[in-house]
């Protein structure tokens, strides 16, 4: 199944948290299957940090037909994010310093390109790890358009340890003096990938999947695997765009600038929704997602077994699909 990208150019000025004014902006964004008359089976996907727009290739093991979100029965949407370079553009690198974009910014763009789609509704609104960030300040932003809500491997702001480890990935970054420069930055970019790969999976899976023959002095399978990974993500993605969405992250708090700890913002969030969390998380551990069925007045909480860690949100399809299809069906 594919998807042409489209995009949805916003000609008019956009004010981000930190008062700088864009003077317009252009999404891409992917469509699957058709709306319904009614135009009530839409289903919009967040995209996480480095995915694109095009949520049925990094997500088939869900999306498609005959898929969990099935492309003959629901109309899927997924927009590329501010701060992105998956078909996103605005000026946000003018200067030394990349402009601060935060989680409600890129929400904020996406209600607009929903309303230039003409969706009143949105049936589910899902996402994992920073997309569902994206998913909880949505639902707070608009709680009479979104029903539902699928969150997995995510949480209600960035936690301490999750700004620690984007703090060294941008040290990364920085170290690299081309990393500022639109096409520069890559052994920057390596770097920091190679810390992300150490928090997206396991000490098991590591051991599993990558110890290599006994007794070696040199080339390493493991060192290997984290090279690879490192050259994968220089060949599509660019070292500023990993330096604005890692600062994204950071600022996570969906009760900041609402008067409401945690609790009560959770509190506020009525949809029906199904929380899963990776039994193995290390970058964000199950006990977010415990914290965030405990205090969301509908939700359902599944944790699922995995040596995969944050990963798992990827990797996991069967299980995952299993779990979500039944809590659809209950709808």
């Amino acid at each position: 199944m594919s998807s042409i990208l489209q995009y949805y150019r916003h000609k008019r000025p956009f004010a981000l948290e930190s008062g700088l004014i864009l003077d317009e902006f252009t999404i891409g964004y992917h469509t699957f299957g058709h709306l319904d008359a009614e135009g009530n089976n839409v289903v919009w996907v967040c995209h996480a940090l480095t995915a694109s727009s095009n949520a049925a290739e990094w997500w088939s093991g869900l999306i498609g037909p005959g898929r969990v979100i099935d492309t003959d029965k629901y109309f899927v949407v997924c927009a590329n994010i501010l701060g992105s370079c998956y078909g996103t553009e605005a000026a946000i690198f003018e200067g030394e310093t990349p402009a601060l974009i935060t989680i409600r910014d890129m929400v904020r763009a996406h209600i607009l390109l929903r309303e230039h789609l003409g969706l009143a509704s949105i049936r589910l609104l899902m996402g994992g790890s920073m997309g569902g960030y994206q998913v909880l300040e949505w639902a707070l932003m608009e709680p009479d358009v979104i029903r539902e809500l699928f969150l997995i491997g995510t949480g209600a702001s960035e936690s301490a340890w999750g700004i620690a480890i984007h703090t060294a990935q941008r040290l990364a970054l920085e170290a690299d003096p081309t990393w500022n420069l639109p096409s520069g930055g890559a052994a920057g970019l390596m770097a920091a990938r190679a810390i992300g790969m150490l928090t997206y999976r396991t000490y098991q899976q590591y051991v599993n999947a990558q110890t290599g023959p006994p007794g070696a002095l040199q080339g390493f399978r493991a060192e290997s695997y984290i090279r690879y990974q490192g050259e994968k993500l220089v060949r599509r993605f660019h070292a500023r765009n990993y330096w604005v969405l890692t600062r994204s992250m950071d600022s996570h708090n969906i009760g900041r600038g609402r008067d409401l700890d945690l609790e009560m913002a959770l509190k506020s969030i009525r949809q029906r929704s199904l929380v899963m969390g990776i039994d193995s998380d290390l970058l964000c551990p199950f006990v977010e997602q415990k914290f965030l069925a405990q205090h969301l007045p509908q939700a359902r909480l599944i944790g699922i077994d995995s040596v995969y860690g944050h990963d798992g949100f990827l990797t996991e399809s069967a299980k995952i699909s299993e779990y979500l299809a039944e809590w659809l069906r209950e709808a």
